[in-house]
């Protein structure tokens, strides 16, 4: 089977790592949520996507489970992986202090330049890590965490709040959306006068009705699904992590195109979030 197949699908790199594994086994919770099959790219002759497949169909029988090997290096493989597929996903290392956790160079350029969103998974990550533990109850039966959404109003994009929405609707869980912005105050060395305060307390109510306007569409497409919103003045980073630390996926975009890379907002979450993060290119 060639890596260009399989549009309706969930696919997964997998390397023999302890992070490709848990990488893969979140692939499989994902494709059984979204009822796809699941598909195992390996650029290599050994038996690792064999063992992974197997050790995937015990836990998750569910969900159809094919390997593909590519004969390209596993870069330029990933990359044709994900015009066919709908949603790539990659591991990552886990924590390795306050400079966050090391994402490789091969999950960097996928998650630039893949065609469809790529989900980044730090290693160690459990299915129940998704989930908000209730004493007494299986891990299995918890509430799902919320989806995080970071949105930018002055370029929004249909296919970065659609991924999202999309995504909180099939576990179910709520989504929360979250926009910031840096106010402009005449002096930032200084504390922020009355004038300063009211200008970007009705900055704030600006944007929260566009933003308001901006998902009425989406609510209505998903009425099911909880939505939080909010508007906050600060940096994209901190505000994005803060909201993040509490939930089961932060969901961010890319500007599409050749040579527009991830953006600095992007990869720095990518580095820091501690929660699996998707990155979804859009115009």
């Amino acid at each position: 089977m060639t890596v260009d197949q399989g549009i309706g699908s969930v696919t997964a790199g997998v390397d023999g790592s302890r992070a490709g594994q848990d990488a893969a086994a979140w692939a499989a919770r994902e494709a059984r949520r979204r009822k796809l099959p699941l598909r195992l790219l390996h650029a290599g002759t050994d038996s690792v996507p064999e063992r992974a497949a197997e050790e995937l169909a015990c836990a998750y029988p569910q969900v159809e489970i094919t390997v593909i090997r590519a004969r390209s290096p596993a870069a330029k493989a990933l990359l044709t992986a994900s015009s066919g597929t709908g949603l790539l996903v990659l591991g990552t290392r886990g924590f390795t202090g306050f400079a966050g956790f090391p994402v490789g160079s091969v999950a960097l350029a996928a998650a630039a330049r893949a065609s469809c969103p790529v989900v980044l998974v730090r290693s160690g990550e459990r299915s129940e890590d998704e989930r908000d533990a209730v004493p007494g109850a299986p891990p299995d039966e918890a509430p799902y965490l919320p989806v995080v959404l970071g949105v930018d109003l002055e370029r929004p994009a249909g296919a970065l709040v659609g991924q999202a929405f999309c995504t909180a609707a099939v576990r179910p869980a709520p989504l929360h959306v979250v926009h910031t912005w840096t106010p402009l105050c005449p002096d930032r060395g200084a504390p922020a006068g009355p004038a300063c305060c009211a200008e970007t307390a009705a900055e704030e109510d600006t944007r929260r009705h566009l933003l308001a306007v901006w998902l009425r569409p989406w609510r209505r497409r998903f009425p099911g699904t909880a939505v939080e919103t909010e508007v906050v003045p600060g940096r994209p980073v901190q505000q994005l992590l803060r909201t993040c630390a509490r939930a089961g996926l932060l969901v961010v975009g890319r500007r599409s195109g050749s040579g527009r890379g991830l953006g600095e907002v992007a990869h720095s979450l990518i580095h820091h979030a501690t929660c699996p993060v998707a990155v979804v290119p859009y115009d």
